[in-house]
């Protein structure tokens, strides 16, 4: 990754917005939404400030200060970039290139916002408010993990792509079993490109609690499992892979 991708909260907090025109205009109308004070260049309590019109000079004079800027338009000096957002409040989902191409972001925002029902953002709350009745239900982190994980996949009970999820939370709590994926799975990869991947095996990927693989499957398949799962370097699939779901992995 190029950049660290994070979700600052400015609700009520200050943000310097300099420059004129369209692009402050577009700046200014994000900041508000986001709840932000925005305030100007000589402001001493903000921390963060965009740039609207790109100006060099301004930028070194923020950054002396300690605030970390967006430079529209100016890649090379920005501290950060402002990503093309899909909301469905609390869902926020940011596509961001690094500042490559503002038009590629935008269109993948156009391809996700066709996709993803009205109701996302009311699935996330149903989620919330039910989040002692799912403890209550799979006391285990591993097991609530795993339940969630099967809820959400494709075709399942609380599939996110399907508008009528949030209405089967309660159902979902009351059904038997449902603690998703378990044991050992065997995957022999394509090839080491992650675009090969199945979409079983992407979804495995994506939900394993350890994934033991041949040394020489690539960093780039491996970077498809969550962030929190155990890698593990291995001649063999093991005898003794542990509780939850864990792959074996290995190419050809």
């Amino acid at each position: 990754m190029r950049s660290l991708p994070l979700f600052l909260k400015v609700a009520g907090r200050p943000v310097i917005l300099t420059g004129t025109g369209e692009a402050a205009d577009a700046k200014r109308r994000l900041l508000e939404r986001a709840g932000a004070v925005i305030v100007g260049e000589g402001d001493g309590e903000a921390r963060v400030a965009i740039v609207s019109d790109g100006d060099a000079a301004t930028v070194v004079r923020l950054r002396a200060r300690g605030i970390l800027v967006n430079a529209t338009d100016q890649p090379d000096l920005c501290d950060f970039t402002l990503p093309a957002i899909v909301d469905r409040d609390p869902v926020l989902i940011a596509i961001g290139t690094a500042g490559a191409s503002a038009g590629l972001a935008k269109a993948l925002r156009q391809r996700l916002e066709a996709m993803l029902p009205a109701r996302l953002g009311a699935l996330a709350d149903a989620l919330f408010a039910a989040r002692g009745a799912i403890r209550a239900r799979w006391p285990d982190a591993g097991d609530r993990r795993r339940a969630i994980d099967a809820a959400l996949m494709p075709g399942g009970r609380l599939d996110p792509l399907q508008a009528g999820a949030v209405d089967a939370v309660p159902a979902w709590l009351g059904e038997p079993g449902g603690h998703g994926d378990a044991g050992l799975v065997s995957i022999r990869l394509l090839s080491g490109d992650p675009d090969d991947l199945t979409l079983r095996a992407a979804r495995l990927l994506g939900t394993a609690d350890r994934v033991f693989h041949a040394a020489d499957v690539p960093a780039a398949i491996l970077d498809r499992a969550r962030a929190d799962a155990v890698r593990i370097v291995a001649d063999a699939p093991p005898r003794m892979p542990g509780d939850g779901l864990s792959l074996w992995l290995s190419l050809g």
